[in-house]
């Protein structure tokens, strides 16, 4: 008995198709895993030259408000794009590029408000 083999390279076509829709959704999802760790990292940066901020704005931290956020905000790997006090509540906006795309983050901190929970 012999084997017919009508095949004609089937196999490797699938293979090959295979390894390219692979490497299409490698390509297509790569930046946005990236993205996760950069957002939290830019969000972490905001919060903690928010809190620099606020407390330069009530004296426990020497230095203008602004200039010790842009130092903590630059610490943490992100850029300053803005800096606001508005009475003892300071809100910074960081943010980074990432492949082109701008990344960003708001924060704001100050004292607890006179209503807030304890």
């Amino acid at each position: 008995m012999r084997w017919r083999n009508d095949e004609g390279g089937a196999g490797s076509v699938l293979a090959l198709g295979t390894v390219a829709a692979l490497a299409v959704a490698i390509t297509v999802l790569l930046p946005f895993a990236l993205l996760a760790p950069v957002k939290h990292r830019v969000k972490d940066a905001a919060d903690a030259a928010a809190l620099a901020a606020a407390d330069s704005v009530v004296g426990l931290a020497p230095g203008a408000p602004c200039e010790l956020a842009t130092t903590v905000a630059e610490g943490n790997g992100a850029s300053v794009l803005r800096c606001s006090v508005d009475g003892l509540i300071a809100t910074i906006t960081a943010g980074v590029t990432l492949l082109g795309l701008p990344i960003t983050a708001t924060s704001s901190a100050g004292p607890p408000a006179e209503n807030a929970p304890p």
